[in-house]
């Protein structure tokens, strides 16, 4: 079975998958998304809310989750509503077919009363259906400003994750786990010395990491200190 197909541009990133995922204290939150993705998992298990600050991973759960049922041959979808909120409600519609849906950034949608009452709908559907919602934002469910009462309702049932910025050991322990995913080794020098001049969100660092693996192996060098100078302009 295909995943369902929208005229919407979203592209879910190919690093995005649960191996690249370096929890460090969200470890917690990474095990139920997983089991979440287990076709025998139940409704109590089957809504997920995840919040936290931008850089936190929440995207990136999202769409390793999306892959995940992907690869199993399973209808997912992953919508983006800080991006697609411009769009109609009908953006919805049909979407209980898949068995997992993905809703990122809701703090697009609270307060908009149509997109409210279209995903209280969509809510319904899904779990009558017996399928998976993965929801997030950048509050939890409660300090959102939702002022459907039964849609407030429904996403207080969620089991809710507040994801944890990880810390710059965190972030040296990701690079290296991206770099050693692509065949590339980072030793730690380096890696701090990524850390040390390039951006701080994760995204960007990972995007350092890309272009650095396409140079060395452009040049057949391996990562070091003046290299990385050399191929960032740093």
């Amino acid at each position: 079975m295909k995943p369902i197909q929208l005229p919407l541009g979203v592209r879910l990133r190919d690093d995005a998958t649960f191996a690249n995922y370096y929890p460090g204290a969200n470890a917690a939150a990474l095990g139920y998304v997983e089991r979440l993705c287990e076709l025998d998992a139940g409704w109590a298990e089957s809504l997920i809310y995840l919040w936290g600050t931008e850089g936190a991973g929440r995207s990136h759960l999202m769409q390793a989750a999306c892959l995940r049922f992907y690869q199993m041959g399973e209808q997912a979808v992953y919508l983006p509503m800080a991006e697609l909120s411009g769009y109609g409600t009908a953006l919805f519609e049909n979407l209980e077919q898949c068995e997992l849906v993905c809703l990122d950034d809701l703090d697009a949608l609270a307060g908009k009363r149509e997109w409210e009452e279209a995903m209280f709908h969509l809510f319904n559907r899904v779990r009558d259906a017996g399928k998976r919602l993965l929801l997030s934002g950048s509050k939890p469910p409660r300090s959102l400003p939702i002022k459907l009462p039964d849609l407030k309702s429904r996403l207080t049932m969620a089991l809710v994750f507040q994801l944890q910025p990880l810390s710059d050991e965190d972030k040296l322990r990701a690079l290296q786990l991206r770099a050693s995913r692509r065949g590339l080794h980072l030793n730690e020098e380096v890696g701090r010395y990524i850390l040390t001049r390039g951006s701080r969100s994760m995204n960007s660092l990972f995007d350092v990491l890309e272009r650095l693996d396409h140079a060395s192996l452009q040049a057949r060098r391996k990562l070091t200190i003046p290299f990385v100078k050399e191929i960032m302009d740093w």
